[in-house]
């Protein structure tokens, strides 16, 4: 088969590079401890999108840093008994995308909560507050800052506190939830079922945010990645703080992440990805300890993947 990065055999044992700090652990916990003290001061507004079967609202909560994250979320009409949930996430820059596209899962029964990240093209806030660049993109935001001030930690803490919030919905039933998206939205299903290990099912899609070192050493620190081959142009560019830099980014590396999660995992790569390369996302799934799957398309990239939508409906309707 075409080859851009290791053959399978070799992708199926990648375990990835990038440094991973050694206070991971300590950093993540302490995260998280700021999400539950943050009062989420929750509303919901009723939609002006209407259907025969299905209750839409606007959702706001209050993340870390005080910003008001938007998601969309809806629920079966006039039913009086609990209902699984999916937790929907996006690609990046991105929106949490149309009402009619997740129509599908609440006639099944589900309740569905699409987030829209803060700062990207939907209606959540970016609050800001880091010192240093904010020059293009979000891996790089708060970078020459302290790791508590990394933007995609407060990102992933926002997924986690969707998740808190929906689990808590009473309509919903806490043991049946899921969570699933493509790309950056597989990254954020990754970080949502580590920092929230009671999600049961995700269906992350070709995820970035995944062994950056790994990214700058095949050359395709480009499209979703080129963030990190400006920052090293303009702020090192003699990489003479290039360890200091994969280490710091090693506390957003999901495959750190991984060892957290505990629900099923359905997992999808395209070996023909130049965008988040396949060993990226292998070292994330070969970290992975809990139930878990693969789905290979050998001849894909990052692009739309045939049966792919209706097997992850599938998997989401075993919970």
């Amino acid at each position: 088969m075409p080859v851009i990065d290791m053959p399978l055999k070799e992708l199926q044992v990648y375990k990835g590079i990038n440094p991973c700090p050694p206070d991971f652990d300590e950093f993540w916990d302490r995260a998280l401890d700021e999400m539950h003290k943050t009062d989420p001061c929750l509303e919901m507004v009723p939609s002006s999108f209407k259907t025969s079967f299905a209750e839409c609202f606007d959702l706001y909560f209050t993340g870390v840093r005080g910003a008001r994250i938007h998601a969309k979320y809806l629920r079966p009409k006039n039913s009086k008994k609990q209902h699984p949930a999916i937790l929907q996430f996006h690609g990046y820059t991105g929106n949490c995308g149309d009402w009619f596209e997740k129509l599908g899962f609440v006639a099944e029964g589900f309740c569905v909560a699409a987030m829209d990240c803060r700062g990207q093209g939907g209606s959540s806030e970016d609050t800001g507050g880091v010192k240093g660049t904010t020059y293009l993109g979000h891996i790089i935001r708060g970078l020459d800052d302290s790791p508590d001030n990394l933007l995609f930690r407060h990102i992933f803490l926002d997924t986690a506190q969707l998740a808190r919030i929906v689990m808590n919905m009473p309509e919903v039933d806490e043991t049946r939830v899921g969570a699933m998206g493509g790309s950056q939205g597989g990254a954020l299903t990754l970080a949502c079922a580590a920092l929230e290990p009671r999600i049961k099912r995700l269906a992350p899609v070709y995820p970035f945010l995944c062994d950056y070192k790994r990214v700058w050493e095949m050359d395709l620190a480009k499209n979703a990645y080129q963030e990190l081959s400006y920052y090293f142009r303009m702020f090192d560019p003699l990489h003479e703080r290039e360890d200091e830099i994969f280490e710091k980014l090693g506390y957003i590396d999901l495959q750190h992440l991984a060892k957290r999660i505990r629900g099923e995992v359905l997992m999808t790569v395209g070996l023909m990805d130049d965008i988040c390369p396949p060993s990226t996302q292998f070292a994330v799934y070969n970290k992975i300890t809990s139930p878990k799957s693969m789905k290979i398309y050998p001849d894909y990239g990052h692009e739309s993947l045939p049966g792919l939508p209706d097997m992850i409906f599938e998997f989401m309707c075993g919970m």
